[in-house]
């Protein structure tokens, strides 16, 4: 540069000299002034052959200027990179001149713009892998040695285009329920999925998974590649997250080490990347390999950032209010979907995606308890409109409960396109923490391609008869996936007339083994108990598929099944007092008692009339979802003083008892669904309720026997007969023949009543069983009674026997044998009778104090004895 300013220097003399050497020449023509101008022309033609190596340079670096504005429009980065050194050096030997400084600040420029166009093929890789363009923009990176700066730059894209793609998504899909572009344009994705009708919540979510996993599948694909598998297409990707990541951790190289090294590896005559890289020891190979690992290795530790501004943004979708007023069939499907990419999110990212996972089960649960509330105010109609009528047996035939029973075919069928997903991951919810350390991690994934796309292109498979991309049927099988019970499965309400659920119910009667009826079972089938088993039996369906609530939804049958239970005891087991003064002894078993009170304190909303609303179940905790639920202000049940015949009361009995067989026989598949800690919830379930059906049907027998006798007022009559007799006469009580009456009148209501000889047989015994309570309660209301009225108790009693006798065919001595214990008890030394009422806990408190107090006073006992004996009774009651 310096003889560029001097050359430039002598120039300026040389012209004045050669001037005034004309001037001396033309005037004096000495000899001096000849040889100074030679010497100036020889200076000047030296000067002149010294600047033309610097033009040339100068023509040179223009040449290189075109090269690389050619380089850059043919994206041909790494060839614009590598000439950009030679080009910056040529700059920076001749920065003195103008020109030179004109054409750096071009290349400032060329720079900016090249750096912007190198970005957006970044982005371009992000949305779309493509293995020659990523190799385009590593290599020039790796020129530039920034490889640091482009791995934090690609995340920051895949950031940015979860963001951006989820709110794309909303905006088209809402198109018509936003409106312009204008008003899109200020809603945020809050405000949009707010908007979010039920009919585009499915589309809407499968598009926004859609894009999601083409995100992963081009993160993924970046962060397991490797530069010596780039020309083997046939290869599948081995380097997993489990391999790569083993890679990174011991071969990690830092962008300093690049930057260093990069002059050193890259020989300056390479002009084609691909040719520097046909073997494994050339240079550039290596600096390639190391970008690529330092590239995997952030992408590795970043993966979880992605992961998780992904679910946020499903989260935020989820919690709209479309997904709980959805139906159950397109809430199964939205359930799988997201089932679906939770098992690729954790192969993915090499953890159990637990928040995400607790998300999807709060979604759950607040849909269950929407479906619950549903299923019971459906349960309650049917109730209220119950004629407690025997429902035909081709009705009952069509009635399938493969899902309680273990024997029914998936909710939702599998498709063909099923046998492309990863078999080992549909496990439900219970998935194995390394999943993306397994020995194919998410590159099983990346083979299968993107399942919501097969979804969004088949249309047709959203509907109830389609199929879905999901291999988890439950059953052995061999049932058809569109078997009958299934499309009963769907119905989303019972009609208020056939008391059946909505769906057109075929004639055609449904093939199977243990999940169908028997013959015994098809007989006793009214409408309420076939809404309630076929609700049931889609609960124990749903409790197969979302696996993460089937506890709630065990629960939710338990109350389903406490509310049928409880409203036929209010219905039937209610005895009306009233016509007596002092009710009879409760005659209701201890398991009746205990289970009455299990479903009133679990259910005690839904049975007992309601004066105001129970809060919102938005306001409930989670645990309390099925317990605790916002219900309607309900009447007093019209049908709990409602004398219903004997045949509906026995239909009643004989319906909750045919529940209890199909629910018996669908107890270890229930046991086998839920987890084995959850096997209590199970066993409560049978023992307080199922197990107590006994008690129950009993309990209605014998109050329609008490209805049927009338013979609540007879305790008083026999209590006020004359029993202080001093001589006993061969003329029994009156009381006696009325008994015997309306024993005749009941058998005679018993023939007709259009029921079978068995429950006549058996309600003979209860009435018989009856009258001995009614005579026990009786006898233990008198107050003064000689010896010669206790003998006149027994005669009584030997003449209703014989009289019984003659009415009934079966021995009716054995059943009244308590009347006679009783009777004799008034001979007992006054030392016994506490003995004696804790051997015979067959009798009430009362009527043992009765007794007590009658022999006390007959006999004279002691103030203090009497006082002592009671209280020793009542102590030991």
């Amino acid at each position: 540069m310096q003889l560029v300013m001097e050359l430039e220097q002598d120039l300026k003399v040389a012209n004045v000299i050669c001037m005034n050497g004309r001037r001396h020449i033309s005037s004096s023509k000495n000899e001096v002034s000849r040889d100074l101008v030679v010497n100036v022309k020889s200076k000047k033609k030296q000067a002149l052959l010294d600047v033309l190596p610097v033009l040339t340079e100068l023509r040179h670096a223009q040449d290189m200027q075109m090269e690389l504005e050619t380089f850059v429009e043919k994206e041909n980065y790494f060839q614009a990179f590598q000439l950009l050194p030679e080009y910056l050096q040529i700059l920076e030997n001749y920065s003195g001149l103008s020109a030179v400084q004109e054409m750096g600040r071009g290349i400032e420029a060329w720079l900016a713009r090249t750096i912007r166009k190198l970005d957006n093929h970044l982005l371009g890789v992000c949305q779309t892998f493509s293995e020659e363009s990523y190799l385009t923009v590593i290599d020039a990176f790796a020129l530039m040695g920034d490889i640091g700066g482009m791995a934090e730059k690609m995340q920051s894209f895949f950031l940015q285009e979860v963001l951006s793609r989820t709110h794309i998504v909303l905006k088209e899909m809402l198109e018509e329920e936003v409106g312009n572009n204008t008003q899109r344009n200020r809603f945020t994705y809050s405000d949009l999925c707010v908007q979010v009708p039920e009919s585009k919540l499915r589309p809407c979510l499968l598009k926004t998974l859609e894009s999601i996993f083409s995100l992963m599948r081009s993160y993924y694909a970046i962060m397991s590649f490797c530069p010596e598998a780039k020309n083997n297409t046939s290869q599948s990707a081995s380097g997993t997250s489990a391999d790569t990541g083993r890679s990174h951790s011991s071969a990690v190289v830092n962008q300093d080490d690049v930057a260093a090294t990069k002059s050193d590896r890259m020989p300056s005559s390479v002009s084609n990347p691909d040719a520097s890289t046909s073997g494994t020891d050339a240079p550039f190979y290596q600096l390639r390999k190391d970008a690529t690992k330092l590239v995997a290795y952030t992408f590795e530790r970043g993966r979880r950032n992605l992961w998780q501004l992904a679910t946020s943004r499903l989260s935020v979708l989820l919690a709209c209010s479309a997904v709980s007023s959805t139906s159950i069939y397109q809430f199964l499907k939205n359930y799988e979907d997201l089932t679906i990419f939770i098992l690729a999110g954790e192969a993915f990212c090499g953890f159990e995606a637990s928040e995400f996972r607790q998300k999807l089960k709060t979604v759950c649960l607040n849909y269950i308890v929407t479906f619950h509330r549903q299923n019971i105010y459906a349960l309650k109609m049917v109730l209220e409109k119950e004629s407690w009528t025997i429902m035909s047996a081709e009705a009952s035939q069509i009635i399938s409960l493969a899902g309680l029973t273990g024997d029914g075919a998936a909710l939702i069928s599998p498709t063909s396109g099923s046998s492309t997903l990863p078999k080992d991951y549909f496990r439900g919810n219970s998935i194995a923490t390394n999943t993306g350390r397994q020995n194919n991690g998410f590159a099983s994934w990346l083979n299968i391609g993107n399942p919501f796309s097969f979804k969004l292109e088949n249309g047709s498979a959203d509907s109830p008869k389609g199929n879905v991309l999901f291999n988890s049927s439950v059953g052995n099988g061999n049932n058809s996936p569109f078997d009958e019970e299934n499309e009963d499965l769907l119905a989303d309400f019972i009609d208020e007339d056939s008391q059946l659920p909505s769906r057109t119910l075929k004639t055609k009667i449904v093939k199977g083994n243990t999940s169908h009826w028997k013959d015994g079972d098809i007989s006793s089938q009214t409408g309420s108990s076939l809404s309630l088993l076929r609700m049931m039996d889609k609960y124990a369906r749903l409790m197969q598929k979302l696996e993460m609530v089937n506890v709630e939804l065990f629960k939710g049958m338990f109350q389903l099944f406490g509310i049928f239970y409880h409203h036929i005891y209010e219905t039937f087991g209610y005895q009306d007092r009233s016509q007596s003064g002092k009710p009879l002894p409760d005659s209701q078993s201890f398991r009746l008692k205990a289970a009455l009170s299990k479903i009133t304190q679990d259910s005690d909303q839904w049975i007992k009339p309601q004066n105001s609303l129970y809060p919102s179940s938005s306001s409930l905790s989670i645990g309390s979802t099925i317990a605790q639920m916002d219900v309607m202000p309900t009447a007093p049940p019209s049908s709990m003083f409602t004398s219903y015949g004997l045949k509906e009361r026995c239909a009643a009995a004989e319906t909750v008892s045919l529940v209890a067989r199909v629910l018996n026989r669908s107890r270890a598949h229930l046991h086998s669904v839920l987890s084995q800690n959850n096997t209590s919830v199970v066993e409560e379930f049978f023992g307080t309720l199922v197990d107590t059906v006994p008690d129950l049907a009993e309990h209605i027998h014998r109050t329609s026997a008490r209805m049927l006798l009338h013979i609540n007022g007879y305790p008083d009559k026999i209590a006020n007969a004359k029993w202080e007799v001093k001589e006993l006469g061969t003329d029994h009580n009156g009381y006696v023949d009325l008994l015997l009456g309306e024993f005749k009148h009941y058998k005679t209501r018993l023939d007709h009543g259009g029921i079978s000889k068995e429950l006549q047989h058996l309600l003979l015994d209860y009435g018989i069983e009856s009258i001995a309570e009614v005579l026990v309660e009786g006898l233990s209301r008198v107050k003064r009674c000689t010896d010669e009225g206790r003998a006149l108790m027994s005669l009584d009693l030997q003449v209703l026997i014989n009289g019984l006798q003659h009415i009934v065919s079966s021995n009716v001595k054995p059943r009244l044998q308590i009347v006679e214990t009783f009777v004799k008890a008034y001979y007992l030394p006054e030392t016994e009778y506490v003995h004696w009422a804790r051997s015979h806990p067959e009798y009430s408190k009362s009527q043992v104090v009765g007794l007590v107090n009658l022999v006390a006073t007959m006999k004279g006992w002691k103030r203090k004895t009497r006082l002592e004996t009671i209280e020793k009774i009542e102590a030991a009651a």
